[in-house]
């Protein structure tokens, strides 16, 4: 009995440390690696919250299941901590990039061109901002081919086009996707809101620091100057038109009393009556035109009746 009670709190000792193990792997699989200085924050956990981005589609794609935290009101709760673990994890792949400029950012709707921009901006990426043209990675004539070695894009469903090319000549793929994305030739899927204006330029915010502070541009320690607002897509319909305040001066008396100014321009044009000087025309070096018509006989009436005789025979005897 007593041998059996040793084997039993053996057991139990056992279990313990396999799965203080496991747990120690689980966390060592993450991007963070359980590390306080790649963990999320909690001024990021409340910019993402704020954005929506943990706000999800009605539909769920079987492949996009496991980032759903649960399912509320029919929209679908996406995990916040794995969405930052997919977001490190390409910041990591972005950053492994030697020359920033082959890193391809796409983004075919108006609600994150103006993100893809700022991102190649202060990443140094080539963006695609607006229609891609198909045959941009395939078609070697025209004059926007590029070979690029990484490709980022906003939506997988708008920018399909740029995924089937890429699947072509072997180009890995990141992009943003919602619950309800298909993710054919996706090779990195972070979930989040891709239908919000805040939620997509405040991911490739993110996206851009953390490639930044893994280069070394940015360090950790000190605050990124760049704000997220720059990075949101803004209509030009509600853009106030900013107008120069024109300060309302009114005149003093000595300026009613005041002699009235020499106008030059009427001292110049005062004379308008005069005859213009004309230039001469210069003589012709042409001879003159000679005459072909007969000259009118002076006093003749040309209303007058003739006396010939039309009809008759005005031969000429030639000999």
């Amino acid at each position: 009995s007593g041998i059996n009670a040793e084997y039993g709190d053996y057991r139990i000792l056992s279990s313990i440390w396999l799965l203080s193990v496991v747990r120690y792997f689980l966390k060592q699989l993450n991007m963070s690696g359980g590390l306080k200085v790649l963990a999320l924050q909690k001024e990021d956990v409340t910019k993402m919250l704020a954005a929506g981005t943990h706000l999800g589609a009605g539909n769920v794609n079987f492949q996009m299941l496991s980032y759903v935290f649960k399912k509320r009101n029919d929209v679908c709760v996406i995990d916040v901590k794995k969405t930052w673990e997919k977001l490190l994890l390409a910041a990591r792949v972005i950053a492994s990039i030697e020359n920033p400029a082959d890193v391809c950012v796409i983004s075919s709707r108006n609600y994150g061109q103006r993100a893809v921009l700022k991102f190649a901006l202060h990443t140094g990426a080539n963006a695609i901002a607006g229609r891609f043209t198909p045959g941009t990675f395939t078609n070697q004539i025209q004059a926007a081919f590029k070979e690029p070695r990484l490709l980022v894009v906003t939506d997988p469903s708008a920018d399909h086009q740029a995924i089937m090319e890429s699947s072509y000549v072997n180009i890995p793929v990141i992009a943003f996707c919602n619950t309800d994305s298909p993710t054919k030739y996706v090779d990195i899927a972070i979930p989040c809101n891709i239908k919000s204006i805040h939620s997509v330029g405040l991911m490739w915010w993110l996206l851009a620091r953390e490639v930044r502070r893994m280069r070394g541009d940015t360090p950790r320690t000190l605050e990124w100057d760049v704000m997220p607002d720059l990075y949101f897509f803004r209509e030009e319909t509600k853009e106030e038109e900013e107008t120069p305040d024109v300060p309302d001066v009114q005149p003093t008396q000595e300026t009613y009393n005041a002699a009235p100014a020499a106008d030059a321009f009427a001292a110049a044009t005062a004379d308008v009556t005069a005859e213009p000087n004309t230039m001469i025309a210069p003589a012709s070096t042409f001879p003159p035109k000679e005459e072909w018509a007969p000259e009118a006989t002076a006093g003749a009436d040309w209303g007058a009746e003739t006396t010939g005789d039309w009809g008759a025979d005005n031969t000429v005897n030639w000999d």
